[in-house]
């Protein structure tokens, strides 16, 4: 079953389909020229791709609206390019690709994810990393004290394996707080 919207109803984080591909709105701007009917500029970014691409609808067009569910699923293991995930509400083992998950490279044992799939077809369209973790150094450097005051970095290696700019004073063993959306140093972990 279909469900078609109005432009005008679209917001952040709708989820619609457009030429068979499925996207979701980033930004929305109701814009009235000065002569003409009023139009919808919209921002959105491709399910699949994470491509993102301007639009334009009149007021009134009719859109295809996808219905999308958020679930948590806990990370259990890798299997090459598959991670096998908990399905938290009903203990199922689902397998999802590697390049479905944002910030995969900082993803642990036991993380939980959320796993965003089409609620009619229950196809899994994404899984995204909390926009914060806590790891463990593995390998860096040996701090040196009193270095505060620069930005200065050097790189350390996590837990996970994947390679973070930390501050000069950082030493191996310590827990840092990383953003999962571009890998950077946020603070030390309490």
């Amino acid at each position: 079953m279909n469900i078609f919207n109005k432009s005008q109803d679209i917001k952040k984080g709708t989820c619609i389909r457009l030429d068979g591909k499925l996207y979701f709105c980033i930004d929305f701007l109701h814009v009235k020229p000065g002569k003409g009917n009023t139009i919808m500029r919209t921002t959105l970014k491709d399910v699949v791709s994470g491509n993102v691409l301007e639009r334009r609808f009149n007021i009134g067009e009719a859109l295809e609206d996808v219905r999308v569910e958020r679930r948590p699923f806990q990370f259990s293991y890798a299997e090459g390019e598959e991670l096998h995930f908990l399905n938290q509400e009903t203990w199922d083992d689902v397998v999802i690709a590697r390049d479905m998950i944002t910030g995969v490279d900082y993803m642990k044992e036991s993380d939980i994810v959320d796993v965003v799939s089409d609620a009619d077809t229950e196809t899994i369209l994404y899984a995204e990393m909390p926009v914060k973790t806590v790891l463990k150094i593995t390998y860096t450097e040996p701090g040196e004290k009193g270095n505060t005051a620069t930005n200065a970095t050097k790189p350390a290696t996590v837990e996970t394996g994947a390679t973070v700019r930390v501050p000069l004073f950082i030493n191996e063993g310590e827990l840092i707080e990383v953003d999962t959306r571009d890998g950077s140093y946020v603070n030390r972990a309490k």
